[in-house]
């Protein structure tokens, strides 16, 4: 698989997860408690959300109203709040790293800087992934032991909402697409191969030898004698025309 096509890939898997978290967040089916009166027209089933708390009548009827009052809700409910959100901020970042570092843009110059850039959102959408695993298990795991104890009756107990699958399914998304974006690794070689390098010579100019070229002087040149060659040439002998054929 290519550079790039792990990269788009694994944006594309983060956001997803980062989708899947934001509803996790705001759909209240965390716990489901089913209530069933001594006919059918009073059952009622409860949805315990992070935001709202929804009853739903048997008739078809709902009602739900806003968890205002923080204090109110159960500890796990508490801080599966503020992870959650934790999650979204931290994995929305990530993706916009992962964004500015991808190698289909050009916002960082170098491919080093761009593949560091990719890996940090990686780490990143990891870290969401946990942050919104935490208070998911933390929530199943105190649904599970109210639903086996003995003290609490039958309309008392509760179940595990949508929400909470929809949680783990976020987690194991989030963890994917980050794991993809942080195998991108930087390049071990630098752009430019290192050549050997050859031995160093000192350098030192040449002396020349040779005649000195002077600029022609700007006064009218005038002769100083006349030039007889040394030896001198016989004038040529007269040629005889020939008889071509």
């Amino acid at each position: 698989m290519g550079k790039i096509a792990k990269e788009v890939s694994g944006q594309i898997i983060s956001f997803v997860g980062l989708c899947l978290a934001s509803v996790t967040c705001g759909v209240p089916m965390w716990r489901v408690t089913t209530y069933i009166g001594a006919n059918i027209v009073t059952g009622q089933v409860i949805w315990d959300g992070l935001w709202m708390r929804c009853v739903m009548q048997a008739t078809g009827q709902m009602q739900c109203t806003m968890a205002n009052n923080v204090m109110s809700m159960s500890q796990d409910l508490q801080a599966s709040r503020a992870l959650v959100i934790i999650c979204l901020i931290v994995g929305l970042i990530g993706f916009l790293v992962t964004f500015i570092g991808a190698k289909c843009t050009s916002c960082l110059k170098t491919e080093w800087g761009s593949a560091n850039a990719v890996i940090c959102g990686g780490v990143l959408i990891i870290l969401a992934a946990i942050l919104v695993l935490i208070p998911v298990c933390w929530s199943a795991a105190i649904t599970i032991s109210d639903y086996g104890s003995s003290s609490l009756t039958e309309t008392q107990k509760r179940e595990l909402g949508a929400s909470i699958y929809i949680g783990w399914a976020a987690a194991a998304v989030l963890l994917i697409g980050g794991i993809i974006l942080t195998t991108s690794c930087p390049p071990r070689q630098k752009f430019y191969p290192n050549y050997p390098v050859g031995p160093m010579y000192p350098y030192a100019p040449a002396r020349y030898t040779g005649p000195v070229y002077a600029p022609p002087s700007s006064q009218p040149y005038t002769s100083s004698g006349s030039y007889v060659p040394n030896k001198p040439y016989a004038a040529p002998a007269t040629y005889s025309p020939r008889q071509y054929i």
